[in-house]
């Protein structure tokens, strides 16, 4: 397993406890996601073949920018880490609210899921970047401006609501032998201050998907 994927694995279920996804005080909801937000490595999964007709892996290079224009989106990407308890970062919650890459994945275009997160709503500033996620349907477009000043293309193939509890640690940070992407938010009914659920889109990399 790549050191990407060790690390990843390390901050997967703090994931699923983005903070600031819901009303209330944002500061103390981080806190508190923050504190639960680790979990333990999880077994190397096998190496895999890429599948015929998939597009070329793009060099590494960060993104910068993201664009879906199904939905409305157009942000910056800001770079999340780990924090000294193995705890994932999460985008700062402001008025200017911004998806970030998780820097421990790929870079968009390069082999194995490259991890974005952001916020459905940032407390008292109101919606979140990614606040229509699950309205998103196979086929729809994303676009990954990298920091070399070429785009990674994208396709949605799967949007998913999970709780929580389940959430598919595997399924978002597992092996793939192709360039995809991840985005992650929260989502489902609003339980006292908190969403019960997350919103996953997969997307792949098209053939036509440096530009």
């Amino acid at each position: 397993m790549s050191p990407y994927s060790r690390r990843a694995f390390l901050a997967a279920a703090g994931i699923g406890l983005l903070a600031g996804c819901a009303g209330g005080d944002p500061v103390d909801r981080a806190d508190r996601a923050d504190r639960a937000a680790s979990t333990t490595p999880s077994a190397p999964l096998p190496s895999v073949t890429p599948p015929a007709g998939a597009a070329r892996p793009l060099e590494r290079s960060a993104p910068v920018a993201l664009r879906i224009p199904a939905i409305g989106v157009d942000t910056p990407v800001v770079r999340l880490g780990l924090q000294a308890d193995g705890s994932v970062e999460v985008p700062a919650i402001t008025a200017d609210d911004r998806a970030g890459w998780y820097r421990y994945s790929p870079t968009p275009g390069q082999t194995g899921p490259s991890v974005l997160l952001g916020h459905v709503t940032v407390g008292k500033y109101g919606d979140g970047v990614f606040r229509r996620l699950d309205r998103l349907r196979p086929g729809d477009g994303i676009t990954a401006r990298l920091e070399n000043g070429t785009t990674a293309e994208f396709a949605v193939t799967a949007v998913r609501t999970v709780g929580k509890k389940e959430f598919p640690t595997t399924d978002v940070y597992g092996n793939v032998a192709r360039p995809e992407l991840r985005l992650i938010t929260c989502g489902g009914p609003l339980t006292g201050d908190e969403y019960r659920d997350n919103v996953i889109v997969f997307a792949v990399l098209t053939p036509a998907g440096e530009r």
